[in-house]
């Protein structure tokens, strides 16, 4: 930059009003030096490759966080079996969906025993809640890691080595799998790789808004969706290929590729210069801006000293960020409505893939078509964000998901079982489109409704919400067995009604990232006394 500005001018002392005195004093910090926000984005100037580049590369760990998330859908199904050529008539004319009831060696699976874990290990004939147990831990460990790890990238690892740390943890975890002898170990391992999972999405998604200005930070989020789009369309490729195989050698893939990536973040990712800046870290601050912004050091440096900040000196840890969000009216407003929005879009977004298999159609193709919804919903999320009303979107969209989801449960056609089928999957997909949708929105919504010093943290507890609104699904998926209804239609009165919530949200459309509490506060109480004087 070679003409200066506003920005980098350095105040002039001999236009201060008072000559009399000596040494005047100078004028209020707020009004002399431009804030954090501001001049991180002056320092980060104009989107270019290099930013792109970055934002590519930490938005590809959504693809293996949606493979560990789906992974269970093929692993953990029970494969179709036949009836034997032993078995006679008493195989063929029985009145049943499963295996328990028929004589021994009258039956048998289609592919080898090994495909899933039921047919591994035996488990056609146990309880529901013993195969539905990984899956279950999986989640219990995504709501315990996203609790106890929500505030790591906002306090003494950032979110550089957060995304690291948690990814190489949950390939560690998903290659030990691999060696599972037993449900009980399997289950285990599941708990720790949903524990390490719990912040990927979460690192990735602030990370990749915070390198880049206002002006992008939406599109650039959208990435991150597109590339979970990806990973989930990447399972069942790999689960038609390996369907003559162990299902071992799904976790083994997935956890091999997960490692090579955790090494590409190692060596090439910057770590985000506003979180940096907030935590007093002004060195490293300029060096990362230096490998994204074509702004000489010399300009970063007196764009950096001018600022009006101090650096964040309380710890934050769950509990000091949690008592920092609630101990004020309008944070710990933002933060409950959010979570109670986040409980019914994730029951639905979770919760809709693994009740595929209680629809009447191919498992590899409804999959597919659900992973390929995902692309229209984040393809208009990033064509018309900026258009968006935040919290109308999420309603609309939430009521819409809620609609077509109770709708699947009707049977259209008692003559044409086919007919039914094919309406059933129709509504599902819909349903599960506009709760993509909703997730999309959700996710960018919340990383504008919180400061940079904290939201990390509340991001992490918009998606434990979401995590726990998943965690209750596979309860639903068994119960569904039997009755659609206590399936897909508690999944779409649940959602239906989360989108309300938003009503008690302010709307974030246009609006810059706010760095500090206080910050937030004054936005927030200056769009209170605008509403009053309107």
């Amino acid at each position: 930059m070679a003409d200066s500005t506003p920005l980098l001018s350095q105040p002039d002392s001999s236009s201060s009003p008072d000559t009399q005195k000596p040494q005047p004093p100078p004028p209020p910090r707020n009004q002399q030096h431009p804030s954090l926000g501001s001049t991180v984005e002056l320092c980060i100037g104009e989107f270019n490759w290099s930013q792109f580049l970055q934002s590519i590369l930490v938005s590809l760990a959504w693809i293996f966080d949606a493979q560990q998330t789906f992974i269970s859908v093929f692993t953990d199904a029970p494969p179709a079996w036949r009836c034997t050529e032993q078995a006679g008539n008493a195989c063929k004319t029985a009145n049943t969906n499963t295996v328990c009831n028929l004589p021994e060696g009258s039956w048998a699976w289609d592919g080898p025993t090994q495909a899933s874990m039921v047919s591994d290990w035996g488990l056609e004939c146990a309880n529901s809640s013993i195969t539905g147990l990984p899956a279950s831990m999986f989640f219990a460990g995504c709501l315990l890691g996203g609790f106890l790890l929500a505030s790591l990238a906002d306090s003494s690892l950032g979110r550089k080595n957060m995304l690291f740390f948690s990814c190489l943890v949950m390939a560690i975890t998903s290659f030990l799998v691999t060696f599972s002898p037993n449900v009980s170990i399997y289950s285990a391992l599941k708990f720790l790789c949903g524990f390490a999972r719990a912040t990927i999405g979460t690192s990735a998604l602030v990370l990749a808004s915070e390198l880049v200005g206002r002006r992008w930070r939406a599109q650039i989020s959208v990435i991150g969706f597109f590339c979970f789009t990806i990973g989930f369309l990447s399972l069942p490729a790999m689960a038609y290929i390996n369907r003559s195989s162990s299902w071992r050698n799904l976790y083994l893939w997935t956890s091999i590729s997960t490692m090579l990536y955790c090494i590409l973040v190692k060596l090439f990712v910057t770590e985000s210069p506003r979180w940096l800046l907030v935590r007093g870290k002004t060195e490293e601050a300029v060096e990362t801006l230096k490998c994204i912004t074509s702004i000489t050091q010399s300009n970063l440096n007196l764009a950096i000293n001018n600022m009006s900040h101090e650096e964040e000196t309380w710890n934050v840890d769950i509990f000091s960020a949690l008592k920092i969000l609630l101990q004020n009216k309008w944070s710990s407003r933002r933060l409950s409505s959010i979570m109670a929005m986040g409980i019914g879009i994730g029951l639905v977004y979770y919760g809709m893939p693994l009740g595929l298999q209680n629809l009447s159609f191919n498992l590899y193709l409804s999959v597919i078509f659900n992973a390929l919804s995902e692309l229209p919903s984040a393809l208009i999320v990033l064509f018309f964000i900026d258009k968006f009303n935040r919290r109308i979107t999420l309603l609309l969209f939430t009521i819409l998901s809620g609609l077509f989801s109770v709708m699947s449960t009707v049977q259209v056609s008692k003559s044409s079982s086919s007919w039914n089928n094919n309406v059933q999957i129709v509504f599902e997909l819909v349903s599960f489109f506009s709760a993509c949708t909703s997730f999309n929105v959700y996710l960018i919504y919340t990383t504008e409704l919180f400061p940079t010093c904290v939201r990390n943290s509340a991001l992490s507890m918009a998606r434990l919400a979401v995590v726990l609104g998943g965690m209750f699904s596979p309860l639903l998926v068994s119960a569904g067995r039997g009755n659609k209804f206590l399936c897909y239609g508690v999944f779409g009165l649940v959602i239906g009604f989360s989108g309300v919530f938003g009503i008690f949200l302010p709307e974030t459309k246009g609006r810059a990232f706010c760095d500090s509490m206080d910050e937030e506060e004054n936005k927030e109480k200056n769009m209170a006394c605008g509403m009053l004087l309107a």
